[in-house]
């Protein structure tokens, strides 16, 4: 018996007080949901005095101009793609969206997002997980405006991706890098992520050119947030619009073009289709 008493006071000698790690012990506060996730990007309004990440996407000129050049969307339905962590979503929901479809393939940024929702009250997005070439293919809805910002350039198959988006939106908006060879001499730096493979695509009966890249593991940073493949595959300029226009787009206004950007050639452009045809 005494042996039986010296095994129990062993395995009860661990501090009964101790608290586990996947509880949080300070005083309840936004900081403490945004400390629970890693790989912040984005920084959240200043009047919260919140940390976070760096980029103040909560006041993106790029969105403002979309909007401003746009027009109203008070009482539109509008579809996000890639969220990210939600700021973007934040200046549409305060320009009163009836309703906000926000669909995000990165687990850690969907949770980022609703970290964000919750903080910044936004009240009309729904943020969903999953791809969003399944959600435009199996849907019906035409939107009126499609935001996607820092997406087009990560897809594996950004054609298609431009040709279902055109099916389910009256108008959209696009950040992007492109290829652009006259912007980007043989000894660029910025042409090392890519394979030298250039392949020449049908979309729609169109000729694409795809050129393919790699993020050389930069995926396995909690801050990543590209795409879903490796593989994936940057268009040439000349290619997104017109695409862009064969799919109806007849008006498309570009801002920021930036040749020398460093992550390589860039524009913003918002795409409308006629009022005739949308």
């Amino acid at each position: 018996m005494l042996g039986f008493s010296k095994r129990l006071k062993k395995k009860s000698s661990k501090n009964p007080l101790e608290i586990f790690d996947q509880y949080e012990q300070s005083t309840p506060s936004h900081q403490n949901a945004i400390n629970a996730l890693p790989g912040w990007n984005c920084a959240f309004p200043p009047e919260l005095n919140l940390e976070a990440g760096t980029l103040p996407l909560y006041a993106d000129d790029r969105i403002a101009w979309a909007l401003q050049t746009f027009g109203s969307i008070e009482g539109k339905a509008i579809l996000e793609v890639g969220p990210l962590e939600g700021m973007h979503t934040y200046m549409l929901n305060q320009r009163g969206a009836a309703r906000i479809d926000a669909i995000e393939a990165n687990r850690l940024c969907f949770l980022r997002c609703l970290i964000t929702k919750q903080v910044l009250k936004i009240d009309n997005a729904s943020f969903m997980l999953g791809d969003i070439q399944s959600w435009l293919a199996e849907r019906d809805e035409v939107y009126d405006l499609t935001i996607a910002s820092g997406v087009l350039y990560h897809m594996a198959d950004p054609g298609e991706f431009l040709r279902l988006l055109a099916k389910r939106s009256n108008a959209v908006f696009i950040w992007t890098h492109f290829v652009l060879e006259e912007a980007m001499p043989k000894d660029d730096l910025r042409w090392l992520p890519f394979s030298g493979n250039v392949e020449t695509r049908t979309v729609d009966g169109a000729s694409v050119r795809y050129y393919e890249r790699s993020y050389h593991h930069a995926n396995a940073n909690a801050s990543f947030c590209g795409g879903m493949k490796d593989r994936h595959f940057w268009m040439h300029r000349d290619d997104i619009l017109a695409l862009l226009r064969a799919f109806g787009f007849s008006h498309i206004d570009i801002r920021d073009e930036d040749l020398n950007h460093p992550g390589g050639p860039s524009f913003s452009l918002l795409a409308r289709k006629a009022v005739s045809e949308s």
